[in-house]
């Protein structure tokens, strides 16, 4: 087979790089084994910013319209309600997510369903091998892998291990004791405290089943999320105690899943016609909210930008490849995300004087808003969950993905 873009991985960067390029008439062949997208624990929601860049791709449409909306974020903290600020968001599992995603790929765009199992890289065209025993001549290698490394080993890159087991997510579904409905449509709960190391724990509707994405500072064999496996209940009230005063008394559903998450970036990523987007190039912390932002930055740039300027001239060479690395929006997509991981960690866990402060200063401020905003709106109809429809504009969050208090 010969083309001149070949995407390795079908999650959500390769297939959201297919659907564009596949769209713009390009030559591009994915390469993923999996026709049916396999279930992971990743990204639940889409916020503002991610659904503006999607609405300039023009797949913002299609990628939520199975989404379950709400448009207004309560905020609590010490069991008490803080803010209920206006905030669109987009809840959907992982899988439906990518399955959305894969949906826009035109049917140009031929899928080859087995593993790429190594390359020979030059200044000119690639050679993939396949675990079906064929080959692939390209132009390009797109890696959209995500945690796979064995095809980054395999070019000769470094992994930098940035911050080992970084943070921890912990998944499940919660139902209330009595049946009854929950009274918010989605709801930030920040810990009283730092001592058990929460960042904070979000819940949000996917149709009529309430997800929890809890995210916490802690070693993966830590008695905390050994004791949220055999007893989530009595984990979950010990660690955020005043939780069931503000939504009531709750249990846990279905499985738990839990993900621990290592920062760390690629180095000598630099190679003629290779380039790697998303997981493959970097990981964020999930808790900061920045890492589909960061997949849909790299893909748009790369797709948008990049490519049809180096289709344009023979070969693809270093130069080319380097320079999608020094893109000035993905520098600085890959900056925020790395800030706000550590950021975000200290303002949950260190106790020092300054970072104390800070925790009372956001709470106090977010307290004031609150209040002036009650005093001055009028009142407006807010619908809590509705399905999706034409409307893909979201308000942004002024304090960003994870919204402490």
């Amino acid at each position: 087979m010969k083309t001149d873009i070949t995407i390795v991985g079908g999650g959500l960067a390769g297939s959201m790089a297919a659907a564009l390029l596949g769209r713009a008439g390009r030559d591009v062949i994915v390469v993923d084994p999996h026709e049916v997208v396999p279930t992971d624990f990743r990204c639940e929601k889409l916020e503002h910013g991610h659904i503006d860049l999607l609405a300039e791709t023009g797949l913002a449409d299609h990628v939520i319209e199975s989404a379950t909306r709400t448009d207004m974020l309560w905020i609590a903290r010490f069991g008490r309600l803080v803010d209920k600020m206006p905030f669109t968001q987009y809840a959907m599992a992982y899988e439906g997510l990518v399955g959305s995603m894969r949906r826009q790929i035109p049917a140009t765009v031929p899928i080859v369903r087995c593993w790429a199992t190594g390359f020979q890289t030059s200044p000119d065209r690639q050679t993939i091998q396949l675990s079906n025993g064929d080959t692939i001549e390209t132009r390009l290698v797109i890696l959209a892998t995500g945690l796979n490394w064995s095809l980054r080993e395999s070019l000769g890159v470094e992994r930098e291990l940035v911050s080992p087991c970084h943070s921890i997510t912990i998944g499940f579904d919660l139902k209330r004791v009595d049946g009854a409905d929950f009274a918010f449509p989605a709801l930030q709960y920040n810990p009283e405290g730092i001592g058990n190391r929460v960042a904070y724990i979000t819940l949000f509707h996917i149709g009529s089943t309430l997800r929890a994405n809890l995210f916490l500072y802690q070693p993966l064999k830590s008695p905390l999320v050994a004791a949220f496996r055999t007893d989530p209940d009595a984990a979950l009230r010990r660690l955020l105690p005043g939780l069931a005063r503000l939504i009531g008394e709750t249990v846990v559903q279905g499985p738990i899943k839990v993900r621990p998450t290592d920062l760390y970036r690629m180095r000598h990523v630099e190679q003629p016609g290779v380039v790697m987007i998303g997981d493959a190039f970097a990981t964020p912390c999930p808790a900061t909210g920045t890492g589909t932002l960061k997949v849909f930055n790299d893909v748009s740039q790369l797709c948008n930008r990049y490519i049809p300027e180096w289709l344009a001239s023979p070969g693809m060479v270093v130069d080319k490849i380097a320079a999608f690395y020094a893109d000035p929006i993905k520098t600085a997509s890959d900056t925020v995300a790395i800030e706000k991981a550590f950021a975000l960690r200290r303002i949950s866990t260190d106790p020092s004087l300054y970072w104390a402060l800070q925790r009372w200063l956001r709470f106090v401020v977010r307290l004031g808003r609150w209040t002036m905003r009650s005093m001055t709106s009028t009142p407006r109809h807010v619908v809590d969950r509705v399905p999706v429809g034409a409307e893909t504009r979201a308000i942004a969050r002024p304090d960003g993905a994870a919204t402490q208090v």
